[in-house]
């Protein structure tokens, strides 16, 4: 897949903004705050329908403004792709698909591929299960879209089972509650989480597993991409080399998927329950759990707790890998990504992502650089980021195409770097 054009609209610094793209490595240069992040974060946006940097809408949008808009083509498979979206913070985003209105905003979602690196990636290895459920989420729901209604359904039932959760912890404390059809109001609350309960773990199961089986997939692209970028094994190989041609290494990378429902069900790693059975042990584990729930007023089983655990030499990585190696796995981890969509072609084939390294050169030692240089130069498109031109690698091969960014403005550069 292929970023041909981008035109943004009040879009964070940029009044307006059109940019032509080439294939191969595009670098953007320009100084700390002048907008280069604010590029591939519009892009980025297509992708997930959310930004890498911020929780909420309203900072995209240029100050004194109520709407940015983001417009963009692409070639996939051979064939143009138009995707625009107009971003108003308090309201409903809307967006246009070659050229037709999407009534939804998530079916935008498995139509642009991108995989970004970015400083921020550090916190899938350092920080907590919040940015690590993010990430096989945002991965999930551009290989399987069906996943974010899953998703959003899931969060629905939580949100309305924590407010009824929370009632019941006032009438246990001797707070008052709601008749409902001449019921004591405890027995119709009891009633009522029954039926949350029955809601939660259909959802909660479906997204369960399928976050599981996104896990089981990554893991051995995992392994292999952080060989690559922790030594030199492999590193010279092409990205896109076949699973099957790159060798018998054994890597000391993993990552398992943390679930207490998994733990009950004595699933091992690797295996993948049927829906069936985590469903079933999740709807008992709530059961179990209603007097502990009712007194924090909270739920306490679920995939809103779950983890994606990353493990170096057989030990958690938070708080045992070096600086270096917690950077290893991150990249690691966009790698793997990169090679799932790669090889998940689908419904309009050429699953090959846009790459997106945003100001992560100066943040690697020089080694970790040039194996990163040598692992992306065959994608069919890279864009980068960064401050100073040295930081570019040597082992970055190819053409390179240069663009200029200062603030609210950006233009091609004659020549390269």
């Amino acid at each position: 897949m292929q970023l041909t054009a981008l035109d943004l609209t009040d879009f964070r610094s940029y009044r307006r903004l059109t940019l032509p793209f080439q294939p191969g490595i595009t670098v953007m240069v320009g100084q700390n705050g002048q907008g280069k992040t604010n590029i591939v974060e519009a892009v980025w946006y297509l992708s997930t329908l959310s930004s890498h940097r911020v929780p909420h809408d309203a900072a995209l949008v240029h100050r004194g403004e109520s709407t940015a808009i983001v417009r963009a083509s692409f070639l996939r498979a051979g064939r143009p792709l138009q995707v625009d979206l107009e971003i108003t913070p308090g309201r409903s985003n809307r967006a246009r698909l070659q050229g037709q209105n999407v009534s939804r905003l998530r079916d935008l979602l498995g139509e642009v591929r991108a995989v970004l690196f970015a400083p921020e990636d550090l916190g899938l290895v350092k920080a907590d299960p919040d940015g690590r459920r993010r990430f096989l989420d945002e991965l999930l729901f551009v290989i399987a879209p069906r996943y974010a209604s899953v998703k959003a359904d899931y969060d629905r039932v939580l949100k309305q089972r924590g407010n009824l959760l929370k009632q019941m912890r006032s009438m246990r404390r001797g707070g008052s509650g709601r008749s409902v059809g001449g019921l004591d109001p405890a027995d119709s609350a009891a009633s009522t989480l029954e039926v949350w309960d029955q809601q939660l773990a259909q959802h909660g199961a479906d997204l369960l597993r399928a976050r599981l089986h996104l896990v089981n997939r990554l893991r051995p692209h995992l392994g292999y991409s952080y060989l690559r970028v922790a030594s030199d094994e492999g590193a010279d190989q092409a990205l896109d080399l076949p699973p099957d041609q790159r060798g018998e290494g054994s890597s000391p990378a993993d990552i398992l998927y943390r679930s207490d429902v998994l733990d009950a069900l004595g699933a091992l790693p690797g295996t993948l329950p049927s829906m069936r059975e985590i469903q079933d042990r999740m709807l008992e584990m709530l059961a179990e759990r209603h007097d502990d729930e009712i007194d924090r007023g909270a739920t306490l089983t679920g995939p809103h707790r779950d983890d994606m655990e990353i493990r170096l030499h057989d030990f958690p990585a938070k708080g045992y890998a070096s600086h270096g190696e917690s950077w290893s796995l991150a990249l690691a981890l966009r790698l793997a990504s990169y090679d799932l969509l790669r090889l998940e072609e689908g419904d309009l084939g050429d699953g090959e992502p846009i790459l997106i390294l945003d100001d992560v050169f100066s943040e690697l030692d020089v080694h970790r650089r040039e194996r990163l240089g040598r692992i992306v130069t065959g994608a069919s498109q890279v864009l980068i980021t960064t401050a100073n031109d040295t930081d570019i690698p040597d082992s970055l091969d190819g053409e390179i195409h240069v663009v200029e960014v200062s603030l609210g403005e950006a233009s091609p550069r004659e020549g390269g770097l």
